[in-house]
């Protein structure tokens, strides 16, 4: 069994600004920065084996801070990136209503089919995170892995895992910045936990124990 201590990256800056990166991007903020070093201090408790990341900049920038602590090898896998937005990356969220309303409102109806114009689908971020987490547990069988992704993928796979339709009328499950962990045993992708630490009130805390 491959576990996965499975994360998004830090406050970024577009973050701030409400403002849709998909595979844009936009650096750490400096509040951002200061969340990644402390997520090291906290997360070098744990038995962490290797890190996986998004090979995005924001990314691999909360990779690295993370990792002044840790000190463990990290790979980054293109597969884990953030959802393609197409036409609307780059936009703010309140632009995007005023500009594409009713289109967004119609592809949010759609739940996993939802996809940006010119960008991808939800279904096709399923598939790709999917194949990423279980090509690492080909590649490193018992470790645990500690995942630094995005929010969406994050919701891509919890989703699934408990079978929710991506529809704007149910309850969201993921919020804020939170560890999530995941497992394949053989070849099958499992939900151990959900949420199981809040990294924002870990900061000032005492490592914990985790596995």
């Amino acid at each position: 069994m491959t576990r996965f201590g499975c994360i998004r990256h830090s406050h970024s800056l577009w973050n701030g600004e409400q403002r849709i990166q998909g595979r844009q991007n936009s650096p750490l903020s400096e509040q951002g920065r200061e969340m990644a070093v402390a997520w090291g201090k906290q997360l070098q408790g744990l038995p962490w084996d290797r890190i996986l990341i998004s090979d995005l900049g924001r990314v691999r920038e909360t990779g690295k801070l993370i990792n002044e602590s840790l000190r463990l090898p990290m790979h980054t896998d293109q597969r884990l990136r953030e959802q393609d937005w197409g036409e609307w990356s780059g936009l703010t969220y309140g632009e995007l209503r005023e500009r594409r309303g009713e289109d967004f409102a119609r592809q949010q109806r759609r739940g996993w089919h939802f996809r940006p114009p010119r960008g991808e689908s939800r279904l096709e971020v399923l598939a790709r995170a999917r194949a990423a987490l279980r090509d690492a547990a080909r590649n490193w069988p018992g470790e645990k892995v500690l995942v630094i992704t995005h929010e969406g993928v994050l919701k891509c796979l919890v989703y699934h895992l408990c079978g929710l339709k991506f529809l704007p009328s149910e309850q969201p499950l993921i919020r804020g910045y939170k560890v999530h962990l995941l497992q394949i045993c053989e070849t099958t992708l499992l939900l151990e936990r959900l949420g199981i630490l809040d990294l924002l009130t870990l900061q000032d805390a005492e490592p914990v124990a985790l596995f």
